[in-house]
């Protein structure tokens, strides 16, 4: 299948777990895939291993001038920029009254400021081309509900759904689809990092939370990219040139809406 034959795309944070799934994709359905991501020498590895239609770029979603040099080298390298994936993002937990101004500030600077900058300088110059675009937000479940130890985060990913929706009904004038994905929990080396945390906080042997996690997925298990990735390809064809706006969940069915 070549549903993304000629197009040109950026992921964010691209250099593993879901972004890296996405890429893999993306390139499989002919598109040429930039392996956007703040550590290069990941994203030089990762874009090796994925093949000629991918290269690595460099970037830092907290920083205007790393997205508007990122943006222009993909526009140099392949003449144009056609889906923008904003997947980059951080994770943090703390009880309420723990949470510090730094870690607020840094999660709301990455997963909300970078998602809306990165999206802007995607729109401007898909204007500029003329014939519209895709851009695809990572949102997640956390998005759309409160969880005990992980308000900031929550409200990082409730603000990119919200985001999503306004961006979506302004751009679609100029052809441009903003839609977004809301995973559940996806497996991976983050869920070793995350789940110390949680051990930590919640006073519980490493590992329990992972398996508590895991068992209140009603599918039976965690997500793999892969589920993912058939959701990414749709918002980033011609198939979804009537979806606007929206925020799909894929998630094993852990949230419903």
């Amino acid at each position: 299948m070549t549903r993304l034959a000629g197009k040109s795309a950026l992921i964010t944070g691209s250099a593993r777990g879901i972004g890296r799934g996405f890429a893999q994709a993306y390139i499989a359905e002919g598109a040429t895939v930039a392996i956007a991501d703040i550590n290069i020498d990941a994203a030089n590895a990762t874009a090796d291993e994925l093949g000629d239609q991918a290269y690595p770029v460099q970037i830092d979603v907290s920083d205007q001038s790393s997205i508007d040099a990122a943006i222009a080298t993909v526009v140099a390298r392949t003449g144009k920029l056609d889906i923008c994936v904003n997947n980059a993002a951080l994770f943090d937990a703390a009880k309420t009254i723990d949470i510090t101004r730094a870690s607020y500030d840094k999660l709301f600077g990455i997963n909300v400021a970078g998602t809306l900058f990165t999206m802007q300088a995607a729109a401007a110059q898909m204007i500029a081309q003329g014939h519209g675009g895709k851009i695809i937000n990572t949102a997640s479940q956390a998005g759309r509900r409160g969880e005990p130890l992980v308000l900031v985060y929550c409200a990082t990913k409730a603000a990119v759904i919200s985001m999503t929706q306004s961006a979506g009904l302004d751009l679609i004038q100029h052809g441009i689809n903003v839609n977004a994905i809301a995973p559940g929990v996806v497996d991976g080396e983050h869920w070793k990092h995350v789940d110390a945390m949680f051990a930590k906080l919640e006073d519980k042997p490493l590992g329990q939370k992972r398996a508590e996690v895991e068992a209140g997925v009603p599918a039976g298990r965690y997500a793999q990219p892969e589920d993912l990735s058939p959701m990414a390809v749709f918002l980033a064809s011609s198939d979804s040139d009537y979806v606007v706006a929206q925020c799909y969940n894929v998630d094993g069915g852990q949230w419903m809406s």
